[in-house]
């Protein structure tokens, strides 16, 4: 097929995917309709029954080589309204990742390539679905792709990999007393809790050399009536670490802080973990391929410094279940802004292109 019929494709389904975005685990019509472009192509595929996504293969032979795309979008108010949008940048790794099967179809690669379309990224445990059902099973190689902001890549730069941190998010509630506004000692002041909590999530120390953070992101408390002293209140916390042994001890650090406050204030503090999405195991043969991949396909000025980001991806959760798998995540710039998750996100669509041919290459050197 003509590379510019192929780059017209890659806009086509871009378009349509960034018009029908779907939120996590909900991603029904975008699922069919990868089904559908596979279907369309020739490609065999896997489908299931209990989540969306999908899993298809070209090539032959007995080496496995994946490439990842997730296919979830965010809930987000835009423009005051709030529905789903594709401010995260799925729509185009979903589109780069099959302009890339193109890429690799005209190849007939001597080997099994693995598109594995994820679901539910942004909830942080799609990764886990696909491993579940057998995703990658007999891979030896793995290779996802994004788009990266412009004080990252600009247009034309391409990195090898993005050392993602780690991140996860803390849920929790405080059981206190209600009591009259007239009458404090009555009760058991739940934002007084808070209050101590913001100032313990301050006085959490590691080491200045290891980057994090931890921030209260959520605070509920009080109702319609304001002489009532809240004893009840929920509240989250965002906690994020470059290094996977960095969140732990935040995480260790944090529950021991919130057991002193629950004694110190005579209260009950419960809470839970969720979503972890674990720091990059960036894989240095893997990194050393997609090096050679962006040289190859669009030259060797265009190859960047790998990408260190506080950001997360579930991507990092095949690697953690398989330590053997050699993976990396590449970098697209493409003068992309305000930034990721601005709900007004938007970039330069040559770069979708650019990104299908590197993931290309690269999987083909695999």
């Amino acid at each position: 097929m003509d590379h510019s019929l192929i780059e017209a494709r890659i806009f086509e389904w871009f378009d349509h995917f960034h018009t029908y975005p779907e939120v996590s685990w909900k991603e029904f019509k975008t699922t069919e309709k990868i089904a559908e472009i596979l279907d369309e192509l020739g490609v065999p595929y896997k489908r299931f029954d209990d989540v969306t996504g999908l899993v298809a293969e070209v090539g032959t032979g007995e080496e496995v080589i994946a490439v990842r795309a997730d296919i979830d979008a965010l809930w987000q108010e835009v423009n005051g309204v709030w529905k789903a949008n594709h401010s995260c940048g799925h729509d185009a790794n979903m589109s780069m990742v099959l302009g890339a099967m193109l890429y690799i179809m005209e190849k007939k690669p001597s080997k099994r390539i693995r598109f594995i379309f994820q679901p539910a990224e942004e909830k942080g445990n799609g990764a886990i679905s696909m491993i579940e059902r057998g995703a990658i099973q007999d891979v030896t190689h793995l290779f996802g792709v994004h788009l990266r902001p412009v004080e990252e890549l600009p247009l034309g730069k391409v990195a090898p990999s993005i050392h993602h941190g780690a991140g996860t998010f803390l849920e929790g509630k405080v059981i206190g007393v209600d009591a009259h506004g007239a009458r404090p000692h009555q009760g058991k002041n739940a934002i007084d809790v808070i209050v101590a909590l913001q100032q313990m999530l301050k006085s959490i120390y590691v080491s200045p050399f290891e980057p994090h953070s931890a921030k209260l992101t959520k605070i509920i408390a009080g109702g319609d009536n304001l002489n009532i002293i809240p004893g009840n209140a929920e509240f989250a916390i965002d906690v994020r670490a470059q290094k996977n042994h960095v969140l732990q001890q935040l995480q260790e650090s944090i529950e021991e802080k919130l057991l002193g406050l629950q004694k110190l204030y005579g209260v009950e503090i419960l809470w839970n973990w969720l979503d972890l999405a674990p720091g990059a195991e960036v894989s240095s043969e893997a990194e050393a391929i997609a090096a050679e991949g962006i040289i190859e396909s669009i030259g060797k000025d265009s190859l960047a410094a790998p990408v260190v980001t506080s950001g997360s991806d579930d991507f990092h959760y095949y690697t953690v279940k398989q330590p053997e798998l050699k993976a990396t995540m590449i970098g697209v710039g493409a003068n992309l802004a305000p930034g990721l998750h601005h709900p007004k996100m938007s970039f330069d669509h040559s770069a979708l292109n650019i990104g299908a041919k590197v993931l290309a290459e690269t999987i083909l050197r695999a």
